[in-house]
C-alpha cells in the first residue's frame, strides 16, 4: 500500500508582540486618572458637581498649596498628647497660630461681660461666685476666620460643625477662676437645641505666668508623677492638670463611647495667680445645633 504523504509542515513565526490600539487607549486613560487624582489631592484641579443641575463654575479663590503649607508654619509643630483614658482627654499642640489667638482676643475685647453659669433647676443663666472670669459668645461661622477654626476643629474631632455652639471667649484676670463642674446637662431644657453635650474644646488664647491651669479633680491618674507637677499652682495639684499655652487646645469628652455621661470630665479652671488667662469654648452636642 502506497503510504500517503505527509502535508509539508511550514515553520510557525512569532513575531514581537504589537501593541493593540485599545492597549494603548487604555494605557493613556490610566496615565491621565493618575495625573488627574494627584492634582486634585494637591488641590490644584478641582471637579464642581451640582446633583441639581448643570456643573456650575466656582470663582470662590482657593487655597494653594504654599497657602497651606505657610499655614502649618506660622502654627509650629503640630502633635497630639494623651493626658488621660479616665475622661478621655488630648492636647493639641499648636492647634492654632499667634495671629488666629491675637485676633479672637481682639474680637472679644469691646463686648466682654461677667460670665454666668447654668441654673440646673431652671436652664436660665445666672450669676455665680463658682464663675468670676468674664466672657462674651461668637456667632458659628461669623467670619473667615472663625470658618476656618471651626473646620479645623471638625477635622480634629471628627464632629461636625453643624453640631457646634457658638465659640465661648473668655478672659481670667489674677485671683479668677472655675470652680469644677460638668459641660453636660442635667435639664430638659439645654438640651431641646442638639440634644446634649458630647464634647469640648477649650483652646487657649495666651500664656500664663502662674496659675489658671485646668483640672480635673476626678481624673483616675496620679498627678504626681507628671513631668511638669512641680510647676502647677496648689490648685491644679488637686487633680489631673493642664497648663494654659497660648495656641494648644484640650479636647475632652462629656459622654463615654456608650453615651453615657462621664462623671470623670468633671473639671475646673485654677485661679490665676500671675498674669492673664485668656480662652475660647468650642462646645459640641450629639444632634445638630440650631445657631
Amino acid at each position: 500500500m502506497a503510504t500517503m504523504a505527509r502535508g509539508t509542515r511550514h515553520p510557525r513565526f512569532l513575531p514581537g508582540r504589537r501593541s493593540s490600539p485599545f492597549t494603548l487607549i487604555l494605557a493613556a486613560l490610566l496615565t491621565v486618572s493618575v495625573v488627574l487624582l494627584v492634582l486634585l489631592a494637591l488641590g490644584i484641579f478641582s471637579l464642581d458637581v451640582d446633583s441639581d443641575g448643570p456643573t456650575k463654575t466656582d470663582h470662590r479663590p482657593r487655597r494653594s498649596v504654599h497657602e497651606a503649607r505657610s499655614e502649618m508654619e506660622q502654627r509650629g509643630n503640630q502633635w497630639t498628647e494623651v493626658i488621660s483614658w479616665e475622661p478621655r482627654a488630648f492636647l493639641y499642640h499648636n492647634f492654632l497660630s499667634k495671629k488666629e489667638c491675637e485676633y479672637l482676643i481682639e474680637l472679644a475685647k469691646p463686648h466682654m461681660a461677667k460670665s454666668t453659669v447654668v441654673d440646673s433647676a431652671t436652664g436660665q443663666s445666672k450669676d455665680s461666685r463658682v464663675r468670676t472670669s468674664s466672657g462674651m459668645f461668637l456667632r458659628r461661622g461669623q467670619d473667615k476666620i472663625i470658618r476656618t477654626i471651626e473646620k479645623r476643629i471638625a477635622d480634629y474631632t471628627f464632629i461636625p460643625v453643624e453640631h457646634g455652639e457658638g465659640f465661648q471667649v473668655l478672659h481670667y484676670e489674677v485671683g479668677q477662676k472655675y470652680e469644677p463642674h460638668y459641660d453636660y446637662f442635667l435639664d430638659e431644657y439645654n438640651t431641646k437645641n442638639g440634644g446634649q453635650r458630647i464634647a469640648t474644646l477649650l483652646m487657649y488664647l495666651s500664656d500664663v505666668e502662674e496659675g489658671g491651669e485646668t483640672v480635673f479633680p476626678s481624673a483616675k491618674v496620679n498627678s504626681s508623677f507628671l513631668p511638669w507637677y512641680n510647676e502647677l499652682s496648689d490648685c491644679g495639684k488637686k487633680g489631673l492638670s493642664v497648663k494654659p499655652k497660648m495656641g494648644d487646645a484640650l479636647l475632652f469628652w462629656s459622654m463615654k463611647p456608650d453615651a453615657t455621661l462621664d462623671p470623670y470630665s468633671l473639671h475646673g479652671g485654677c485661679p490665676v495667680t500671675e498674669g492673664n488667662k485668656w480662652s475660647a469654648t468650642k462646645w459640641m452636642r450629639v444632634h445638630e445645633y440650631k445657631a
